[in-house]
Formats: structure tokens, C-alpha cells, sequence
């Protein structure tokens, strides 16, 4: 059969816990359309209800030609509580391209990243603590871009590990407490751990008895069959021993971390899935195909978007192009990030921008700026920002510098890889070199820092500006930076006299710094770690200069 639409699901039935929606049926091999999942049913009829709320059932798969079916509503009338609740630090979500706080600042982030690949998949497990909290803020670092596991999450099918659950809500607050906002990223590197990687339970991991031959990373992406036909069985929503697909086990996954932390504003974006991979339709992928981007991955964000959104409305929704094994050669060529609609008002574009080392470290300021110039052109053409989630895992300090630079031109945020390479199975890199702090179970003091890395990573960086930015730089030792005092929503503009913050870490100007103002003034002490600037007008353009000290 060449043409052939797959029928819609059937919706789930009200109760004290709602029904979930069914699947909308395939499409056929050609031009086959996928049905819409149906709608969830309600919870809290008739009694109280007792779990989260019922998720709309998944859109049916796509044939070569054709379109993936829409997700299903999810249902409403469950009782939730925020166990996450936390109001000490502003919410930071979308704003157009910018990432705004509460009052309306532009926010930039810069941090790392903190994910403990081995179980219990804990971060606390590797010895993050709180003197590494404190380690950050005393640098200026005001993100940290924290790993979850599914294996962690979801045990067995539809049973969720609370005493996980409640490690990350911890890590989440000891990071709040020394004012470090979280960004929950759903990692996984070659799929699962019985793949040489981590992230998917052994129970989701359907390889339909292929030879699982082992060829690193990121190698067995493209040469380990059991590799590809694990994911193939995601992507198809294969069924899982609960009875429900892969995919739909993945967005209740997420339903559930999400409900964990909702209603913290120090927790800023949920990464939905890290670096996900096409399986085995990698080459066309590779050769410009849309075919992956637009009726698997895109479906599948919007899948997890509605099971998120069923219980955190305005948490910002990281997504990510294709593994970079197959996205970053067609970015650096200059081809166009490919993802179709992500559903959703709070969505950022988060890309993962690497070198390769001491191999490609005469070019890697090229590298670097033309995978940023891709990334930016997707934030600019969908109005959403951009952020650079990943970078670095170098010993080489002058690919940080050049990554780093292709962010400041586009004015983006950006999280390092890595804080710590402990439990770092599957890296490009040297687990030790790609550190900043090389053993978080001992103190970040003395030999236990890198401190090459840490001395470039410190830049100074505007925190908090009321206005615009217009223009970043950290070149040839001094930091420049421009900004207008129109407000990020086009509202209008900040008052005479608005504040903006800017992070001069001791560790970039350790004999102190000068600074050179026009349009505002500097109300902060003399070498403080955080300059404010004061506008002078409410409007016109404030431009900061700060040099070292003589």
C-alpha cells in the first residue's frame, strides 16, 4: 500500500485519575499519515485523584511522504503540589531572542555542566556539594546545566524512583541557595548503559537481538547495530512491557521530573533530550534529509511539551537539533538548523558547539563562529533565544577562548563542558583535561582546580541588564560592552537611573580593575566582583569598558 492514514486515537475516560489518551494510528510505509492521539481523559471526577494528570495519547508515525499525527491533550483536575516551590530568586524565561527575568532584565547565564553518567546517576554521587555551589558564585558562574537519567527517573516501566527524584530537588536547591539558576537536562550519550553510554533503562533498550558491538564514543553511533536499532525502536514508539511506547514512557518520564520542580524559579529550562540521535536514517540526516528533524524529533518535543506543560505552564523548553555526530558538519557548511514548530510560547534553541581539539585548533575560531552563526539565524528567523549548552571538553585554553568569542558575538548564554569529568563515561575529550574542578569530593581549592581553564572561563559577562544588549567583547584584556535602555519586549524603556549588573570575577583582574562609562555611572564599590552600572538617561546607549588595573 502506497497511501494510507492512520486512524485517531480514542480518548481516555474521566475518573479520579483521568484516562490516557490512545495512540493515533501509522500512516503506511509511502505517503502514509499518522493519526492524532486522542485526548486524556480528566482526573478528579468523581474523587479525588491520586496522580498526575492523564497525558493525551501520542500522534501517529509518518510514512516516508507523509505527516506525524499530533499529540492528544492532556487532562486536567489532578491535584498537584510543587514540592519544588522556591521564590528566592528571580524566573528567568523567554523574552523574543532574550532570556528575561521577572523585572524585566535581559539575563545572561554562563556556567557548566554537572552530569554523573554512572548509577546511581546522581550528581551528588560524584561529590557535587555545596563548597562547589559556592566555588561557582565566588567565579561569577550563575548556571549550572544539571543531568538527569531516565535509568534514574524510571526504574521499571511506570515506576518512578522518588528517593532520585528528591536528589535532584536538592542539588537544585543547595545550587538556589548561592544564587545559581538550573537548567534539567535529560542526558544520554549512545542511548543506554548496556550500549557503552547511559541514559535510557535497560527495559526501554529494544536492540531486536543485533550484535552489540562496542566502538566508543561517539564511533558506535555509526558502526554499532544494536546502537541504531535501539533508537529506531524509540523513534517508532516501539511498546514497552507496560504497554505503552517507548516515547510515551519518556514524556510520563518527564511529566514527572517536571512536577518534582515545578514552581522553583531558580530552575530556568528543561533540556529535553540531550544530543538525540536519528538512528538508522543518520546518513540522509547527514546529507540534508528533513525527514528526521520534522516527523520524529520535532514530534516527540511536542510530545513532551504537552506532558510538561500538563504540569509546569512557564518553564522554558530546551530542544536541541540532531547529535551533533550528524547536525554540526551540515552547520558549519552553513545549512540551516533543521527542527520543524516546536508548540510552545517558552521554547530556546540549545546547540552544542566543539572543536576538535589540538586537530582542528588553528581553525577553531571558524569552527566555532559558524556553527554560533547558524544557531543564531534559527533564534533570529523563530524569535527565541539561543543558547550554547555545551562547548569545551579541550585541555586546549584556546579553544575555550574561541568558542566563548563565537558566543559573545551573538550575545549568548552558554553552560561548559564540564564542572567536574568524574563518571564522564562517554567524552571526545580527556576527562581530566575537560575539567575545571578535577575531583568535586574534594575541596575546589589549591591542585584540585584547573585553574588555566578556570582563568579564561572567568570572564566578566553582563548578568543583568536593564535595557538591550548591543555588543559584547572580551578581547585583547578588556571587556567591552554596550547596551541600549529599551526594554527586551518593546515596551518602552528602563528609567534613569536602572541598574545593570555585570560579574568581574577577582580571578579575571586579580590586581583589580578600572572601568570607563559613558551614558551611566558606576554605583558599586571600587573592585567589587559584581559592577553595577546606574543609566543616566532613560534613553540613549550605555557602553562599560573595564581594563585591568595598572
Amino acid at each position: 500500500v502506497v497511501f494510507g492514514a492512520g486512524g485517531p486515537g480514542g480518548p481516555g475516560g474521566d475518573g479520579a485519575d483521568g484516562g490516557r489518551g490512545g495512540n493515533g494510528g501509522s500512516g503506511t510505509f509511502g505517503l502514509g499519515i499518522g493519526g492524532a492521539g486522542g485526548d486524556a481523559g480528566n482526573s478528579g471526577v468523581g474523587a479525588l485523584s491520586t496522580g498526575l494528570p492523564a497525558l493525551g495519547g501520542a500522534g501517529g508515525n509518518a510514512g516516508l511522504l507523509g505527516n506525524h499525527g499530533a499529540v492528544g491533550k492532556s487532562g486536567t483536575g489532578a491535584t498537584l503540589v510543587q514540592t519544588g516551590a522556591n521564590g528566592s530568586m528571580l524566573s528567568v524565561t523567554p523574552t523574543g531572542v532574550w532570556l528575561t527575568n521577572s523585572d524585566g532584565q535581559v539575563v545572561l547565564l554562563h556556567g557548566f555542566n554537572e552530569v554523573y553518567k554512572l548509577a546511581p546517576y546522581e550528581p551528588s554521587a560524584s561529590g557535587f556539594s555545596a563548597d562547589d555551589a559556592a566555588f561557582l558564585a565566588a567565579n561569577g558562574f550563575n548556571v549550572v546545566r544539571l543531568g538527569v537519567i531516565w535509568a534514574g527517573v524510571e526504574p521499571q516501566p511506570g515506576v518512578y524512583d522518588a528517593a532520585y527524584l528528591q536528589s535532584i530537588q536538592q542539588t537544585v536547591q543547595m545550587l538556589a541557595a548561592h544564587g545559581i539558576y538550573t537548567i534539567i537536562d535529560m542526558h544520554q550519550d549512545l542511548y543506554s548503559a548496556s550500549l557503552g553510554g547511559e541514559g535510557a533503562p535497560e527495559w526501554a533498550t529494544k536492540t531486536g537481538g543485533l550484535p552489540n558491538k562496542g566502538f566508543g564514543f561517539p564511533g558506535s553511533y555509526y558502526l554499532n547495530p544494536a546502537e541504531t536499532a535501539a533508537w529506531d525502536g524509540f523513534w517508532n514508539n516501539s511498546n514497552a512491557a507496560n504497554g505503552i511506547g517507548l516515547e510515551d514512557n519518556y514524556a510520563k518520564a518527564w511529566e514527572t521530573v517536571a512536577a518534582a520542580v515545578a514552581g522553583n524559579n531558580s530552575v530556568i529550562g528543561y533540556d529535553i533530550m540531550n544530543e538525540p540521535f536519528p538512528g538508522t536514517s543518520w546518513l540522509p540526516t547527514l546529507l540534508g534529509s528533513p525527514f528526521y528533524a520534522d516527523q520524529q524529533l520535532t514530534p516527540m518535543y511536542n510530545q513532551v511539551a504537552a506532558a510538561i506543560r500538563a504540569v509546569d505552564p512557564n518553564t522554558a523548553l530546551f530542544v536541541e537539533p540532531a547529535n551533533p555526530a550528524v547536525s554540526e558538519i551540515p552547520s558549519i557548511l552553513g545549512a540551516p538548523v533543521q527542527l520543524g514548530t516546536i508548540d510552545d510560547a517558552n521554547v530556546v534553541l540549545a546547540f552544542h558547539d566543539y572543536c576538535a581539539g589540538s586537530a582542528t585548533s588553528g581553525i577553531c575560531g571558524w569552527l566555532a563562529n559558524q556553527q554560533a552563526a547558524t544557531a543564531n539565524a534559527y533564534g533570529k528567523a523563530n524569535n527565541i533565544p539561543v543558547v550554547m549548552d555545551e562547548f569545551g571538553a579541550s585541555t586546549l585554553p584556546s579553544d575555550l577562548t574561541a568558542e566563548m568569542n563565537a558566543a559573545d558575538r551573538y550575545l549568548m548564554s552558554w553552560s561548559e563542558w564540564a564542572y567536574s569529568g568524574v563518571g564522564d563515561i562517554t567524552t571526545s575529550g580527556n576527562t581530566g583535561g575537560e575539567s575545571v574542578v578535577y575531583d568535586p569530593a574534594l575541596p575546589p581549592t589549591g591542585n584540585n582546580v584547573n585553574t588555566g581553564s578556570l582563568q579564561v572561563l572567568a570572564s566578566p559577562y553582563p548578568q543583568a541588564v536593564s535595557g538591550t544588549p548591543l555588543k559584547l567583547s572580551n578581547a585583547n584584556g578588556a571587556f567591552t560592552f554596550s547596551y541600549s535602555t529599551a526594554n527586551a519586549d518593546g515596551s518602552g524603556n528602563f528609567a534613569a537611573g536602572a541598574q545593570s549588573s555585570i560579574s568581574v570575577p577577582a580571578v579575571a583582574y586579580p590586581n583589580g580593575y578600572t572601568v570607563t562609562v559613558t551614558g551611566g555611572h558606576v554605583v558599586s564599590a571600587a573592585n567589587a566582583p559584581t559592577l553595577v552600572i546606574a543609566s543616566d538617561t532613560d534613553t540613549g546607549v550605555v557602553q562599560v569598558v573595564v581594563t585591568a588595573a595598572p
